[in-house]
């Protein structure tokens, strides 16, 4: 990864404003772009405070992990991210990718992600070893995986629980041999003023 020096914030809420000056203040990471990875367990909120993230960077583009991810192929997206998106992105050029569709178990129409001076990526395993080297911050949403499972499934509701067994398995499995946690230079915890920023491990590889 490249150097990033990300210091923490405060909580409350110019937290988020304060994040995304320091951001954009980091170097590019790959091509033109500022590649921000939010990572956690499923269920710790990354979405959600990655769109208050995007709209304190006054719109910056939000690629979900979820959408070049399958029911087949949980965590092995790896490919279609390097192709889709880094490659362009190392041109200068707009990513182009094919979002995932749940319910109909097939990819769908083609989504445009700009080259914009900073991007994030959200999901379980944004931070992962073959992504790292082309992020320019890593952040972990703090919060256990015991909790995040359980407000997601919460969320979700009871149809969807043999999923989330079989979530849980590959999760565990996946952050086993490849963890993200240990090389964040940010962990994010949500509170009640909104969002408290925390100095994170920061192990390089």
């Amino acid at each position: 990864m490249n150097d990033r020096s990300v210091p923490p914030g405060p909580p409350g809420p110019g937290v988020l404003a304060g994040l995304a000056r320091r951001l954009r203040a980091l170097p590019p990471s790959v091509g033109p772009v500022r590649l921000v990875a939010v990572d956690g367990h499923a269920g710790s909120g990354k979405t959600t405070f990655s769109e208050r993230l995007a709209a304190a960077l006054g719109g910056a583009p939000v690629l979900h992990l979820d959408d070049l991810a399958t029911h087949e192929e949980l965590f092995e997206w790896t490919g279609r991210l390097e192709e889709w998106v880094l490659a362009p992105f190392a041109r200068g050029e707009a990513a182009r990718y094919r979002a995932y569709d749940w319910v109909t178990r097939r990819f769908g129409a083609e989504h445009e992600l700009p080259a914009a001076p900073v991007v994030l990526v959200e999901g379980v395993g944004a931070g992962r070893r073959a992504v790292r080297p082309h992020l320019a911050c890593l952040l972990w949403m703090e919060l256990t995986n015991e909790g995040s499972w359980e407000r997601g499934q919460l969320r979700d509701g009871p149809e969807l629980t043999e999923f989330w067994d079989g979530w849980k398995r590959a999760e565990r499995a996946h952050f086993t041999t490849d963890p993200s946690r240990p090389y964040a230079e940010l962990l994010v915890l949500q509170c009640k003023e909104g969002y408290k920023l925390l100095p994170g491990p920061r192990k390089t590889d």
